[in-house]
């Protein structure tokens, strides 16, 4: 589950509802809220940008170094235990295969956020070469 913007608009609206009736203060408290959160995806998209435009690894190389934590946790935690359960038949031919649970999804949908979030700064131009 994700929480976006709109998210945050309707959680602020349900505090406005609560707190002031008059419908006209509410639609100029809704214009606030909404450039607030304007404001501030701008200024995060800002940061984003001068971090990927650093040529220091420490400061650009998270998101890359992220995504690797990811894919080795995915291989070390699924496909290792597969590619051991392939390779059973010569042992013990009534091992049952390894269960799968839903982290991966998590780990996979992470990863491709990330991905996703390097592409479009290369599209940009603001991701390290």
């Amino acid at each position: 589950m994700t929480f976006g913007v709109d998210d945050a608009i309707a959680a602020g609206l349900q505090v406005l509802n609560r707190f002031i009736p008059d419908p006209n203060a509410k639609i100029a408290a809704e214009a606030e809220l909404r450039e607030s959160l304007r404001k501030w995806d701008d200024a995060q998209s800002q940061t984003n940008t001068a971090e990927a435009a650093n040529p220091n690894l420490f400061v650009s190389g998270w998101r890359p170094a992220l995504a690797w934590v990811c894919a080795i946790a995915l291989a070390a935690n699924y496909l290792f235990p597969y590619i051991a359960w392939l390779l059973t038949p010569w042992t013990d031919p009534k091992t049952p295969p390894p269960k799968l649970d839903n982290t991966w999804m998590k780990l996979v949908t992470t990863m491709l956020g990330l991905a996703g979030f390097l592409t479009y700064e290369k599209t940009k131009g603001v991701a390290r070469q």
